[in-house]
């Protein structure tokens, strides 16, 4: 009696994990796989289907089964945020870019400005009433042409009113981005916290990410204050999980 679907997918699994298959790579055609192992075509289709499941492989037209590329980028942490970066020009998405060796341009970043009312969580955050106009920042992130991740930021009217974080010109918002907007503004980011899980995506977000079937998103949020405690931004943000290897350094307290 031949092999199941979940021993065929085991044994294409390990020869991923050895490296029979790297990166990029194409598996054998499925009737190749099904003569190799003795099953029928359905068997194999099952086997395939359950490793697209896991984020392993992924179906590219004219191409075949394509073995999943490992995270290309690293996603610093606190690193990505110094002062001594943004002060001088380098927004936390380029940083993480250029940690990573990887090159990239303002059109890197598209962005939509808009003034909304405040959902529950941004009024939370911002100390404001539910419905409370707020402006509204939207980025989606490509490395390349390939989307990375979207990164959503809201503000007080009053704090980023005529200043380039309303300007909807693709790119950072002028040199050193937000952050260094608001300094300018008086308003200096001090302190940072961000809030990470995992989940799938909504279809919307799948679309926007073109994401294969499988791939799960890390979604972030992130609540930015001066020295004084005022929370200037609050932003969240959607990553395609597959793109980015998240990464932090920090002393162990005591």
């Amino acid at each position: 009696m031949g092999i199941g679907y979940r021993e065929l997918a085991a044994l294409l699994r390990s020869a991923i994990a050895r490296g029979d298959y790297p990166p990029e790579s194409t598996l054998p055609k499925q009737d190749e796989i099904a003569t190799e192992h003795g099953v029928n075509i359905k068997t194999v289709r099952q086997a395939i289907q359950l490793l697209e499941s896991e984020g392993l492989v992924t179906a590219i037209r004219r191409r075949g089964t394509v073995v999943r590329s490992r995270p290309p980028m690293k996603r610093l942490g606190i690193e990505r945020y110094a002062k001594s970066k943004w002060k001088f020009g380098l927004v936390a998405f380029a940083a993480d870019r250029e940690a990573s060796g990887r090159s990239w341009q303002p059109t890197d970043q598209t962005q939509t400005v808009r003034k909304v009312q405040a959902d529950a969580d941004v009024a939370q955050a911002l100390g404001l009433s539910e419905g409370a106009p707020v402006y509204e920042r939207a980025r989606l992130v490509k490395d390349g042409t390939t989307p990375t991740h979207t990164l959503t930021s809201y503000y007080r009217p009053e704090d980023v009113e005529g200043t380039p974080i309303v300007d909807p010109t693709p790119g950072p918002a002028g040199r050193g981005g937000g952050f260094a907007v608001l300094t300018l503004q008086g308003l200096e980011p001090d302190s940072m916290t961000e809030t990470l899980c995992a989940r799938m995506p909504s279809p919307e977000e799948a679309e926007q990410l073109q994401l294969p079937t499988g791939e799960p998103v890390m979604v972030l949020t992130r609540t930015t204050s001066t020295r004084e405690g005022r929370v200037v931004e609050f932003a969240r943000g959607v990553h395609a999980a597959s793109h980015f290897e998240w990464s932090y350094s920090f002393k162990i307290p005591d």
